[in-house]
């Protein structure tokens, strides 16, 4: 949750024209506050307007007009310097974080007039190694579904038709949890999601998912549902809507009783899993598969491809010839 009165005035403004005119979602409202709060924290470092230097104790709130004016695009490379460097981000937390920021400069410059200069106007998002995702196989998938709804799990309707819904959808964690139930259209097996960049998009359903859905409602709870939750699919145990941190451990207990390594797959591999068994046994054209997982940009996609040609070559390397 974000606190305002530790902002200031400039930055909630900021986050209020990102929800009103951006339409950004909550969940990245959120993120750009954590990533603004972060920069502005060191630039009191960098220019020497604190000696406090544990960023929790560092207050931002004081943060003068006049000191984002003397920010230039070189202070903006000693932060990116300083995230790589000393807290060792990886190079997809730099790259949104940098994007945060030139949203933010954009808005300074362009819209609010608060500075006469972008000094983000040419800040260039570093190169991101593209790796092959790591995803369960046909036969593994299988084991963690028949896991997930053994007779000794008290929860194994909903468990099961969670991970159901993750292997044969692609979707991604926080659309699962914030589906509720009347975004489910049984008669043409189709359901509406709010994915990424608060859009939201169409997911279809298969048998398998109708069922597992079907059996779930059977025995969701119906009595003493928080009043906030009374249209929320899943439930926890505490009879509110489900959390992320709950289905990551859904997801983490079910991997282990299937004989999963749990420090390989995870929750969002679960949605590389559905990817790549769509890609590889569904005959999916790459484009409809940029539209099932809700990704933005076609290269995002193209990642599943890589998969394929990794496969092929580990053919090759399997022959019985290989090594004659």
């Amino acid at each position: 949750m974000i606190n305002r009165e530790d902002n200031p005035e400039f930055l909630n403004s900021f986050l209020d024209y990102s929800i009103i005119i951006l339409n950004k979602s909550p969940n990245s409202v959120k993120e750009y506050n954590y990533d603004l709060a972060m920069f502005l924290k060191y630039m009191k470092i960098h220019f020497k307007l604190t000696d406090e230097t544990d960023f929790k104790e560092i207050r931002i709130d004081d943060f003068a007009i006049d000191t984002l004016k003397r920010i230039t695009l070189e202070d903006i490379h000693s932060f990116v310097s300083f995230l790589a460097t000393t807290h060792h981000s990886k190079p997809a937390t730099r790259a949104r974080k940098i994007s945060t920021i030139r949203v933010f400069f954009k808005y300074l410059a362009v819209k609010s007039n608060l500075i006469d200069v972008n000094p983000a106007q040419n800040l260039e998002t570093p190169k991101q190694d593209k790796r092959i995702p790591k995803y369960l196989s046909l036969e593994d998938s299988q084991k963690l579904l028949k896991a997930s709804s053994r007779e000794d799990n008290r929860n194994k309707e909903r468990d099961f038709a969670i991970i159901t819904l993750f292997l044969n959808c692609g979707m991604r964690l926080s659309e699962l949890i914030g589906i509720d139930i009347r975004d489910i259209h049984f008669d043409d097996f189709r359901m509406t999601v709010i994915g990424k960049g608060n859009k939201e998009r169409t997911i279809y359903l298969n048998k398998a998912c109708i069922y597992a859905i079907q059996q779930y409602l059977l025995v969701r709870p119906t009595e003493g549902v928080a009043i906030n939750s009374k249209d929320a699919l899943f439930l926890s145990e505490r009879r509110e809507r489900i959390s992320k941190r709950t289905v990551q451990y859904i997801v983490e207990k079910e991997l282990q009783n299937a004989g999963l390594d749990t420090s390989k797959y995870s929750t969002h591999k679960l949605r590389h899993t559905a990817a790549t068994l769509m890609y590889q046994y569904g005959e999916v054209d790459i484009r409809a598969l940029q539209e099932l997982l809700g990704h933005a940009s076609i290269s995002t996609t193209e990642i599943y491809t890589h998969v394929a040609n990794e496969q092929v070559r580990d053919a090759v390397e399997r022959n019985p010839l290989a090594n004659l």
